[in-house]
């Protein structure tokens, strides 16, 4: 492309360029937008049927996933109240640390049956 100055241009010739430029632009995204359609696609199809389970692994096929009952928590924190944990599940790290200095599992335990014998 020629060295051109573009304050010396007449308005004429700014906006023949201006279309040019704009029509070159316009092809490029449209090429671009193709190949990024192109590989959407293959990574759907790739997607689709690396989770399509087999026989085997589709027992429950597409019904939802059973809803639990809530558990009650059993044993408390202490110096934070709110932090509770039910008994499943990984321990706390609160649980942990205090099991590393020596506390037993029954020093947290909330009582249940207290508010319930009165």
């Amino acid at each position: 492309m020629p060295n051109t100055d573009l304050d010396e241009m007449q308005f004429n010739e700014l906006w023949l360029l201006h279309e040019e430029i704009t029509e070159i632009l316009t092809d490029r995204i449209v090429a671009e937008k193709r190949e990024l359609e192109k590989r959407l696609a293959q990574l759907n199809r790739s997607q689709i049927t690396r989770e399509r389970p087999s026989k085997a692994t589709s027992r429950t096929g597409s019904r939802p996933r059973r809803k639990y009952p809530r558990v009650l928590p059993k044993y408390r924190n202490p110096s934070a109240p709110s932090e509770t944990w039910s008994g499943r599940g990984k321990l706390p790290r609160w649980l942990v640390v205090a099991l590393d200095r020596g506390y037993k599992m029954d020093d947290f335990r909330i009582a249940h049956n207290a508010a319930t014998t009165e």
